[in-house]
Parts: C-alpha cells; structure tokens; sequence
C-alpha cells in the first residue's frame, strides 16, 4: 500500500527494556490488585534515545523492528522516542470479565480479575531474526499508528450515514492472455538462467529437487512494491503484486494466468473461501489522494474476476486507515478504523455492516470462526476499553463478549480454534486463551528467560489492522506452540519451540532447533506441529514436523545445502507448504535501478 512519505509513522517500539524480575508470579488468590496507571500512546518515552527517522516508503527496515499498533477507532501517534519492549516486562494482566455469551456488557463496578504472568517478548508481532529475511507470514499485514504531518490526527467513529456500496462491472481488472512473469521450466534451472546453470547440479542425496525459480519482470513504481499470498489452490498457486494478480502451475511455476488491475493491489486476505474464491483491495484510482475503497472477488481457479464494489464512505473519518479483510466461509469481512463491513464471497451481497452501540470492530480474524476486535468509545484514549467476539458469519450477530481488563488492547488472534489472543498495553504483553463459548480459559505464563517473537506481517504495512496471518505460532484442541526469538549468543543463531497448556498456560515442554538453526511454526499437520527451518549461509532450509509430544523436528523436505544462498536471500520471505512442495516468495520485490528490479529473485519450489 503505497503512501506518501510524509505519512510515515517513526520507528521504533514502545516501552523500554526492563531489569528481569526475580520470578514469574502466578494467578493471585485474593482480591485483584489495581496496578498503576499507564501513560497511553503517544507517551513520550526514554528521552535519552534519538528519535528513529522514517526513510521513504519501501526502504527496507532491519530485522527485528516493531510495526506501530493500531488502537481501534482512536488513532494515536507513538511517542517520537519508544523503544522496544523490555525481553522481561511483567504484566499487570488483560483479563477481564466476560460480559455474557451474547454480548452484554459488565455492570458499573463489576471486579476483573488480574492475571500477572505473560510470556517475555521479544516482541509481539515484530521478527526477532537478524537475517535480512525477519517475517515468514500468510497474507496479512502488521498495523502502525495514524500520523497525519508531524502530528496526532485522533479520529472519532464516523457518522451513521447508511450509504450503501456502488456495484460495478468488473471489466477494468482485465485478464491477459500474455505471461507478465517470465514462465519457468521446470528443469532445476530457474527462470533467466542458462540451460547449463541447473540449480540441482549440487544436489545431494536425500536432498529435495529445485522444482523452479522465478525472477521479476514487473516494472514496479520507484519504492517497489508488496506481495500479496501466495495462496495454493488445486495445482496453483497464486500472488498478487503492484497492479496484478498471477496464477503459476505449482509443478513447474508456469505461469497459467494473470489478471491486470486498474489500480495498486492494496489489501487481501489471509486465506481464500473454500472453493478457492477471494476478495482483495484495490485503490479507488492512480493518484495519491485515493483510497483502498474497491473491493473485487476473483476466482484464482481460473484467474477470472467477478463481482466488484466501491465502498462509500460511511461518515467523515471513514478510510483514515486503509482495509483490512478476513474470510470465513462465503463471508468476507471489511475491517478498518471506526467501521466495517461483511459481504457474501460468491455474489458480493452485502450481509451486514457497521453495528450499532457504542463498541465498533476494527479488525477481523477468519478461518474456521469469524472473531471481530473492536474498540469501544470511552472518551479516554489512553486507557481504551477493547473487547473481542465469535460473530455468526452470515449475520454478523456476536455468539460471544469478551472484555479484557481496561487498557489493554486486541493486538493480533493467533489462533482462532482453539481461540489464542496476544494483547499489548504500552510495554507490555499478554496471551490468553479462550473456551469456545467466549470465557477465560487461562494466560500463558512462560518461564524466566524465554523471549518471543512472532512473525505478524511485513514492515512495510502502514494504516492497516489485520489480526491474523502470524507465523512463529500454532495451536491444536488443547496446546498452544509459540517459537522463542533467535539466541545469538553462541556461533551460530538457535531457537526452540515451548508447548503451553492452552488449560493451565503453563510450559508443558520445550523442543531445540536443530544444531545452529532456527525454526519456526508453520500450522498444525496431521496432528504435528509444521515448522520451516530456516536456512543458514551454507545450509539449505527445509519443511519438518514437530510431535505434540515434543522431541527433535523430523525432516519432511530438506532444501539442497547448494542453493542455500538464493534461499537465504528472499527478503521478508514467506512459506507455503502443500502437496508435499515447499514455496518460499519475497514479502516485497525492490531494487534500487530497473536492471536490479528484473534480477529480484521473487519465488522459488522445493519437491521430491
């Protein structure tokens, strides 16, 4: 989503780095304890550090560094001095009363209880790889704050205009007969190689085949340009970059079909309807003033579109933040600062819209369930009251209301069955985990010393706010799987996956990457944890399963140890595995001169 620079958030986290506590304290028995009020965002923080100075858009960030949060419908600007949240911060506890499985609210006084204990965070939705390659993600993008000029635009849910969306035809995304990827063979020797330069000749046994390598050949604007899935479909695969989306054969990357789009690609969704349906965004026009406002559903069976439709702005602050979508079932979910909207996949019905009351979602997790994160007006923006709820996709009616204590704001949905929430307040981080019908089920509470660093989406996702999509993370019916941030304290980078009891939150047990890798959570497999393990200098990654038991990973496809280095140079590289191949394509495509750009390597196969 390209913005104007001068629209760039500053850099940097919140929260400085704090002095280990002696322990991890556990649920209190008594009474909860009020902890001491927070300053909100846009507190400024450690006046000692220099301000991070925000480089033009598209210039790469390094590794490691936090996307801004977005807080609902009262966008604020960080403070120009944060720092990244301290790897031992104690939490006061999110955990609130649950109003009621059908979204009644707490009565005036009702006592919330506190639950200390939180994992340590390497930081929540941020990479804690210092390789150039931080995220492996699905699809959606990290949030930041509003910041309008140098200053701090706070916008208010808009009005109650019930303006529908405009229908259009779909005739200006417009399929082409013509590749705009050059296709590859299919033979190991990648796309713009010589026939004698096959990327298998180094092969050794027992390592998976290059099925293919694809180079760019968009011409892409000046600060480059997002990438949008890859999403499997049958014996496709499918990206979407700048002004088109593309369809490859997964067994040789051929490109099978391409469709233009009259405008920049500008939002889509983590996952596709089931029957291989989707709806992304695309800008309202060319210029820098237009919105994120057109949605168009396309078939990535086939490459064809469909249905398209123009939101109309529903009171004066709507599309101060761009959209961000969710699908569940045959409902696509339209998320963004003070509104919403939900429309059928298939036809573009709309189903249901901004709700009425004081609470309004901002974001959306799809999938299995349809949970919606909102904001609930308090005239208080620094100490903001969110809530979270399972809606009926068809209707948009809460089945559920959650209310985290005040303060704490819905960050990122890890998991949607079972239900695994990450939560942030100022430097501090929580995770819990929720029943089926919307109550408490337990916090996560992690050992002394573990840092986290779940991988939530590209650093260069800037007025946006989608909750799913986070890598580094898995769950299955009653275990929660998070990956620790990379220890470089030895010779090489390490990490290990700790297991939580999703009943208890405590660490069930912790499992070691293999010697001088680093290994992340991928999505559950048959029953086992999926984990790429990523590939070092002279080490080709790979797929593996981990047990629900723990133990040491399995291999599933060993990459080739002599393409390590084309594997190691994606930049915020995502992972697909399906049908038994691996996919790795860059998270954005730049370059600094047109030569370069046509060099950019954007996506690579691994099979047996």
């Amino acid at each position: 989503m390209t913005q104007p620079p001068s629209q760039q958030p500053p850099q940097g986290g919140f929260g400085a780095p704090q002095e280990p506590p002696p322990g991890i304290p556990q649920p209190p028995q008594g009474p909860p304890q009020t902890p001491p009020a927070q300053p909100g965002y846009g507190y400024p923080q450690a006046p000692g550090q220099p301000p991070g100075q925000a480089p033009g858009y598209g210039y790469p960030q390094q590794p490691g560094q936090q996307p801004g949060q977005q807080p609902g419908p009262y966008a604020q600007q960080p403070g120009p001095y944060g720092q990244q949240p301290g790897p031992y911060g104690q939490q006061p506890g999110p955990y609130g009363q649950q109003p009621g499985p059908y979204g009644q609210q707490p009565g005036p006084g009702y006592p919330q209880q506190q639950y200390p204990g939180a994992p340590a965070p390497g930081g929540p939705g941020g990479g804690g790889s210092s390789k150039r390659k931080p995220a492996i993600i699905i699809g959606a993008a990290a949030a930041a704050l509003l910041v309008i000029g140098g200053g701090i635009f706070v916008a208010t849910s808009g009005g109650d205009d019930d303006k529908k969306p405009i229908a259009k035809e779909s005739g200006d995304a417009e399929p082409s007969a013509s590749p705009s990827v050059n296709e590859g063979n299919g033979n190991g020797d990648g796309e713009g190689r010589g026939a004698d330069d096959d990327l298998n000749a180094g092969r050794k046994a027992g390592e998976a085949k290059v099925l293919w390598l694809q180079k760019n050949d968009i011409d892409l604007p000046r600060n480059g340009s997002d990438v949008y899935g890859p999403w499997v479909v049958g014996d496709t695969i499918v990206k979407g970059m700048y002004r088109s989306i593309s369809g490859y054969s997964v067994a040789d990357g051929k490109q099978k079909w391409t469709l233009k789009l009259p405008a920049d690609l500008c939002a889509a969704p983590a996952q596709t309807a089931t029957d291989g349906k989707i709806v992304i965004g695309v800008k309202n026009g060319t210029t820098d003033k237009a919105d994120c406002a057109d949605l168009q559903m396309i078939d990535l069976n086939t490459g064809k579109a469909g249905w398209k439709k123009s939101i109309k702005k529903n009171g004066t602050w709507d599309f101060l933040s761009d959209i961000s979508l969710a699908v569940s079932g045959d409902t696509v979910t339209v998320g963004r600062t003070g509104n919403s909207n939900a429309y059928r996949v298939s036809d573009g019905k709309e189903l249901f819209g901004k709700p009425s009351g004081n609470c309004q979602p901002f974001a959306f997790a799809g999938g299995a369930k349809l949970i919606a994160a909102s904001n609930c007006r308090t005239g208080d923006v620094d100490n903001p009251q969110h809530q979270i709820q399972e809606l009926d996709p068809v209707t948009g009616k809460p089945r559920w209301t959650y209310q985290p204590k005040r303060g704490w704001e819905i960050d990122r949905v890890y998991s949607v069955s079972p239900l695994v929430v990450s939560l942030k307040k100022d430097k501090e981080w929580s995770i819990l985990a929720l029943k089926e019908n919307g109550s408490l089920r337990s916090g996560i509470t992690s050992d002394k010393g573990d840092k986290f660093a779940p991988d939530c989406g590209s650093a260069f996702a800037i007025f946006g706010k989608s909750l799913d999509g986070c890598t580094g993370v898995a769950a299955d019916a009653n275990t929660f799987y998070m990956a620790t941030a990379p220890d470089s304290s030895g010779t090489a980078r390490t990490n290990k996956v700790v297991a939580f009891n999703l009943n208890t939150g405590k660490t069930k047990w912790k499992a070691a990457a293999p010697a001088d890798r680093t290994v992340k959570p991928l999505r559950m497999e048959g029953g086992n944890v999926l984990l790429y393990v990523e590939s070092g200098y002279e080490q080709g990654g790979g797929i593996a399963t981990l047990a629900p038991t723990g133990g040491t990973p399995r291999m599933l496809l060993k990459h080739p140890a002599s393409t390590a280095e084309i594997e190691n140079d994606f930049y915020n590289s995502k992972i697909v595995y399906a049908g038994g191949r691996s996919f790795i394509a860059s998270g954005r495509v730049s370059a600094r001169n047109d030569k370069e750009e046509l060099e950019t390597k954007t996506m690579m196969a691994f099979g047996n």
